[in-house]
């Protein structure tokens, strides 16, 4: 039988490695990407930590002080500070992701071509996919950790359930990231970033119940605002650090059903047009 194989092989021609198990190139994939930022992390250092920590002063200590003397019912007795402190830590992942998802992967499919080389290994496309997702997921938890710290010392969460509003937050980043992910796998230039950012994730940034409820918009909005996944993960963060869950468990149940289907179906076509691009070249 081995003869018979052998003599189907063209000449010339080696057998052709068999692929390593998927986990084991996935971690080849993230091993990269952290030796990478482990040479370029400074950049990031202000964008991910120093922003976020001048909006919760200035908005949530600056502006906060002039909203605690004319309270808003519908802040239900909170004051400014912990009422932004949730949305914040949603809206700083979601911007953090989606950065993420944009111009490294496509340094890797267009500048460098990184990824093309690792494609040439026995590692898949989809694990390179996959590996470029789980590497984001550990950014994500990393600045959603550190913010959670540093909320923790402005005395804005009235809940230990904090602790389990980092994942949550590590997940409206993903179901904005992978997503982006999936498109940018398709693009050869950045031009259409600018429009995306633009249009798409600084409006919902603003818009999507960070800075005040979504009620304080006109009613004609309000649709556009509940259909928003960052508004999903504003307002679980938001239920969790406050100790509402109890109030609404299956509202905080729909805000995780749509944050996992939308990383979910965002990841799979991340795999499909990592093949396609990758394969076409």
């Amino acid at each position: 039988m081995s003869s018979f194989l052998d003599a189907r092989e063209p000449a010339g021609i080696g057998r052709v490695p068999p692929l390593a198990p998927s986990w084991s190139t996935i971690g080849r994939v993230i091993e990269h990407r952290a030796m990478l930022y482990r040479r370029t992390f400074r950049a990031s250092l202000f964008a991910s930590f120093g922003v976020p920590l001048l909006f919760l002063t200035a908005m949530g200590l600056g502006l906060g002080g002039y909203v605690d003397q004319n309270p808003d019912p519908t802040l239900e007795g909170l004051t400014y500070l912990q009422f932004l402190a949730p949305g914040l830590l949603a809206a700083t992942v979601m911007q953090a992701g989606s950065f993420e998802a944009a111009f490294p992967i496509l340094g890797g499919l267009q500048w460098n071509k990184i990824f093309h080389a690792m494609f040439a290994t026995p590692i898949r496309a989809a694990d390179i996919a996959y590996g470029n997702i789980v590497w984001i997921a550990l950014r994500l938890t990393l600045i959603a950790t550190v913010f959670a710290i540093v909320i923790v010392g402005f005395g804005a969460s009235r809940s230990p359930l904090l602790v389990l509003a980092i994942p949550v937050a590590v997940l409206t980043g993903l179901s904005f990231s992978t997503p982006l992910m999936a498109f940018t796998a398709t693009q050869r230039t950045p031009d259409k970033f600018a429009a995306i950012f633009r249009f798409g994730i600084t409006p919902l940034f603003l818009f999507s119940g960070t800075f005040y409820p979504i009620e304080n918009l006109p009613e004609i909005v309000r649709p556009i605002a509940w259909v928003s996944p960052l508004w999903h993960g504003v307002d679980a963060c938001r239920m969790l650090m406050l100790d509402t869950v109890g109030r609404d468990p299956l509202l905080f149940t729909i805000h995780i059903g749509v944050l996992v289907a939308l990383a979910g179906t965002g990841a799979a076509f991340a795999a499909r047009t990592f093949e396609a691009r990758l394969v076409r070249g």
